[in-house]
């Protein structure tokens, strides 16, 4: 997104653009996922006084105004992406902690079941799945039960 289209966006809340907030934007765009955490790393990279408290209040801020979004890879902070990026649905190894991204039409099916029979509606952009990618579950001790070895202790 351009300074001046932010800018735009910041004026029509009555909001005004600050060099953090671009600072902040530009972070996640250029990191794709990231957590508020490494955002502050990269923005302290340009300038140093930006505080990690500044991070989280702008990120929740370009939430609310639709410019990133947020999705919960990990116990930990939840991590931002651009919210202009076609939805897609998080694939999380709980060994190695790649992240990996499938289609949503792949939930298609489970979505159009939740909404026949529950009325409830996915929120796409927010779905992470957890488990053992392609190469963690390729251990040669698996027993075929993703992420143990064969004395049943978690790799």
């Amino acid at each position: 997104m351009s300074e001046s289209s932010l800018a735009e966006v910041l004026r029509a809340r009555g909001l005004r653009l600050t060099a953090q907030r671009q600072l902040i934007l530009q972070a996640v765009l250029d990191l794709g996922h990231a957590t508020p955490e490494q955002v502050h790393t990269a923005v302290r990279e340009v300038a140093a006084g930006v505080n990690i408290t500044t991070i989280y209040r702008t990120l929740e801020l370009l939430e609310r105004l639709g410019l990133v979004t947020h999705t919960h890879l990990s116990h930990g902070s939840p991590t931002y992406h651009a919210a202009g990026e076609h939805q897609h649905v998080h694939l999380v190894c709980r060994e190695c902690g790649a992240i990996d991204e499938i289609e949503p039409e792949l939930l298609g099916p489970l979505a159009d079941r939740l909404v026949a029979e529950r009325g409830f509606r996915v929120d796409i952009g927010h779905v992470a799945l957890f488990g053992v990618c392609g190469r963690c579950g390729e251990d040669p001790a698996d027993e075929g039960v993703p992420g143990r070895r064969e004395n049943g202790e978690r790799k």
